[in-house]
């Protein structure tokens, strides 16, 4: 086991490396001069000429992609040319809430997910009711569904708020950045319920799809399990399906469920930026959408590089957790 997870973050790092190389591509294919957005168009050539080498940029760019490797690894993604401030500072100012609404969607999918998967395998009264209502709604894409929530839910029946992390102008900005554990460590228990209620909507909006697709998966892998010859002997012990699809199918059927969980979870990361424009949310999607149309290339990649992280990190984790839920996935 040991030898395969040794593997399994060796292939990580090639590919982090080879996703840092694709960020460094990008930025030298632009058709924006990133010293010049950085100094204004006001600048002369002499001004720009100086500037670049004082950056490196007039090196081989082999020995650019070295220095951008090592910055990369340092933490060191450059500065926002729209705010200013590092963009790793940037990052760490807007990423708590980011983090706040993937935690609530992966709070609300999860059990959906099981929900739509044992409902069907096991045979529930109502499950098939409750896996086509959950494909209803899923088929549609994230940024539908967050409209019509913001029309039914706040528009017209005026039950939750529209947008925002908070109605509160005073709410506390430490010392986590997440707002509902913010609000419980400074005792403000009203704050806690406010952005409770703030995150409905935008984490629904988040979680139906990949919900539904992980539930699905979890459903034929199950009656998959459910048709193998080793349960006879446990339906002739009198077990109910339910029981037979813990005890005896749930753990078989993790594999192909992680595999699309981790996938899914992708998903939500390319969906938070549209789900964050809609909904007024404070973070990292609403920080790239503002970095787009100012040109802010530092910002745009720094971004994309967080979530291509974010996701190879990710699924090397699921790779470890399907070796460990099934040991012939080992070598």
């Amino acid at each position: 086991m040991s030898a395969f997870v040794l593997r399994r973050l060796a292939a990580m790092v090639l590919v982090l490396l080879a996703l840092i190389g694709i960020t460094f591509l990008l930025q030298h294919i632009s058709p924006f001069d990133p010293v010049r957005l950085a100094l204004g168009p006001e600048a002369s050539k002499a001004v720009v000429a100086a500037e670049r080498k004082r950056l490196g940029y007039d090196a081989p760019l082999i020995v650019q992609f070295v220095r951008y490797v090592g910055h990369a690894a340092t933490g060191n993604l450059g500065t926002s040319l729209r705010t200013g401030h590092s963009v790793i500072s940037d990052i760490g100012t807007f990423l708590p809430a980011s983090v706040e609404l993937l935690l609530a969607s992966l709070f609300l999918a999860t059990p959906l997910a099981f929900l739509i998967g044992i409902a069907s395998a096991a045979r529930w009264r109502g499950g098939s009711v409750i896996r086509i209502v959950a494909m209803i709604f899923a088929s549609a894409p994230a940024f539908v569904l967050g409209i019509v929530f913001v029309l039914v839910f706040y528009s017209r029946l005026h039950w939750l708020p529209a947008g925002g992390q908070t109605g509160y102008f005073n709410a506390p900005n430490g010392p986590t950045g997440l707002l509902i554990i913010d609000g419980l460590l400074h005792g403000r228990f009203a704050v806690t319920w406010d952005a409770i209620v703030h995150l409905i909507l935008p984490a629904l909006s988040l979680a139906l799809l990949p919900a539904v697709a992980v539930g699905r998966v979890l459903r034929g892998a199950l009656l998959t399990q459910m048709r193998s010859d080793h349960l006879r002997s446990a339906r002739a012990r009198g077990l109910t399906e339910t029981a037979l699809v813990l005890r005896h199918c749930l753990r078989n059927a993790a594999g192909p469920t992680l595999a699309i969980g981790g996938l899914m979870l992708g998903a939500m990361f390319s969906g938070l930026v549209v789900v964050e424009t809609i909904f007024a949310w404070p973070g990292i999607g609403a920080y790239l959408t503002a970095s787009i149309p100012r040109d802010d290339l530092p910002a745009i990649l720094g971004v994309t590089l967080l979530f291509g992280v974010l996701y190879v990190v990710t699924n090397t984790v699921v790779d470890i957790l399907q070796a460990v839920a099934d040991p012939r996935l080992r070598p």
